[in-house]
């Protein structure tokens, strides 16, 4: 049975918490990769180089908007696609385990799950826009 007490307070922690990694996956891709670094490093993978760019920007976005609670539901189903992205395109060749060289699959498809969840949780406490 669902606590319907303590359940909206979890769903806010799991919301700010999928919002803060998507920032910093963000900020990582900014600050760190450069932009035209992570559109390079999608150059060498076969994808468009502009993919890149809209990574970041649908990162910084939709971190925002989880922490915010904008319409979470809806912003965690919408960010599924970049980690299953990650998992096809860099991560799924490198196994199952983070640790593994080059990083395995294992948080990405973690990180995709928990985002399930939120959708399936919903918006949570002090959301500022409930979906």
């Amino acid at each position: 049975m669902t606590d319907a007490r303590t359940a909206p307070y979890a769903a806010l922690l799991l919301r700010l918490t999928l919002g803060g990694l998507f920032l910093a996956h963000a900020g990582l891709k900014l600050f760190v990769f450069t932009p035209a670094g992570t559109a390079a490093f999608f150059g060498s993978l076969g994808l468009p180089p502009a993919l890149g760019y809209a990574v970041i920007a649908v990162e910084a976005a939709g971190g925002l908007a989880l922490i915010l609670g904008l319409y979470a539901r809806f912003v965690a189903l919408a960010l599924v696609p970049v980690l299953i992205g990650a998992i096809v395109t860099v991560h799924g060749a490198n196994g199952f385990f983070a640790q593994n060289p080059g990083g395995g699959w294992e948080f990405a498809g973690f990180w995709a799950v928990m985002l399930l969840v939120q959708a399936g949780l919903g918006d949570g406490a002090y959301a500022l826009r409930r979906a």
